[in-house]
């Protein structure tokens, strides 16, 4: 009777181990950049991995995306859903513990009132006219960047290049021919992903095979062509850090900047968009043969209301609470999300791509 039993779990374990897997919906993620508020993407990420009817194919990623993306897909390879988990927290971790010698630090109005950021920080205020003034070569000639450590603790990249659970797309921008780059496969390395995240402003540009490669944001924020291009799945999950729209024009010198900082960086993801949306009503006008094209489900989860809250500043705000804090937000518009489209998935894009991108 014991072996009658036994051999019966031995039969339905296989199945229900298919039936998982059949199961699972493939999808690609699209991760944006934004400096500290890149957290929300980590939370935003944490909350997917917990559910295994998702799995991942590619990722498309650029500057803050780019880190979290070369931590998710590392951690995938080396310990599953779990250990991606346990990479994105150790990575945050350590940016908020380098973050603590850093002389850019909220002002204690700034921890009082919590605002998360750094204008009323003495240390910022005078970076941010030292900058306008001074170029990265003058202010860090050794060019240091902290985000380098961190990242070669957490990641093992000679082991992501030999053995990547996804297939992993970091943007840049080449500063001498105006293109985007995609990193990829073995290019993957710690100084791609910092190509991806170089600010003009604050770092020198990363040189990489004789190339000098800035933020990739200028370019592709992210860029979602490698997706339809090299991966089987329709589904495409754009992460938002950079809200598209505010209700009000900016009329102070900072509001302005702020603002151009965030048309600058969704430029680039709304001519994608735009171009998807025309191929997506072609296709569904009957104007495009089967094959011909690939129709693109597209998905999006966002916090506009609270990004457009933060200021400019608060992207260099690498406070632990602050990052727990985006973290915590992300979790909870990746529930509501899932909640709310999981049923799409596969099936139709749950997101209106001429309503909000065109």
């Amino acid at each position: 009777m014991n072996m009658h039993s036994e051999a019966n779990r031995a039969e339905i374990a296989p199945k229900k181990a298919a039936k998982a897997a059949q199961a699972t919906k493939m999808i690609n993620l699209a991760l944006q950049g934004g400096g500290a508020h890149g957290a929300f993407a980590w939370g935003v990420l944490d909350r997917l991995l917990e559910d295994e009817r998702i799995g991942f194919e590619g990722i498309s990623a650029t500057s803050a995306g780019a880190a979290n993306a070369a931590v998710l897909a590392y951690g995938l390879s080396v310990g599953g859903r779990e250990g991606a988990q346990r990479a994105l927290k150790t990575f945050w971790r350590r940016i908020a513990r380098s973050a603590i010698f850093s002389p850019l630090q909220p002002s204690p109005w700034d921890r009082l009132t919590h605002n998360h950021g750094l204008e009323n920080s003495p240390a910022y205020l005078a970076f941010d006219i030292l900058s306008r003034i001074f170029s990265p070569y003058q202010l860090n000639p050794l060019n240091i960047n902290p985000l380098k450590s961190v990242l070669e603790e957490v990641v093992d990249f000679e082991k992501l290049q030999r053995d990547c659970a996804v297939k992993l797309f970091l943007s840049a921008t080449n500063v001498r021919t105006c293109k985007v780059k995609v990193f990829t496969g073995e290019e993957i390395c710690a100084d791609a992903v910092l190509a991806s995240t170089c600010l003009p402003f604050m770092f020198q540009a990363v040189e990489i095979r004789g190339e000098h490669y800035w933020d990739g944001g200028y370019m592709g924020n992210p860029a979602i062509f490698p997706l339809i291009y090299h991966c089987d799945s329709a589904d495409v999950v754009i992460v938002h850090i950079n809200p598209a729209e505010r209700p009000d024009v900016p009329t102070n010198a900072r509001d302005i900047m702020n603002r151009i900082n965030e048309i600058s960086f969704n430029s680039s993801l709304m001519r994608e968009m735009r171009a998807i949306s025309f191929v997506t009503k072609l296709i569904e006008d009957g104007k495009l043969r089967p094959g011909d094209a690939k129709h693109m489900l597209l998905h999006a989860i966002e916090a506009d209301d609270v990004m457009r809250g933060l200021g400019v500043a608060s992207k260099l705000n690498a406070d632990w609470e602050f990052l727990t804090h985006l973290h915590d937000i992300g979790r909870e518009r990746a529930e509501a999300w899932l909640d709310a489209n999981f049923s799409k998935l596969g099936t139709e894009s749950s997101v209106d791509i001429r309503a909000r991108y065109l």
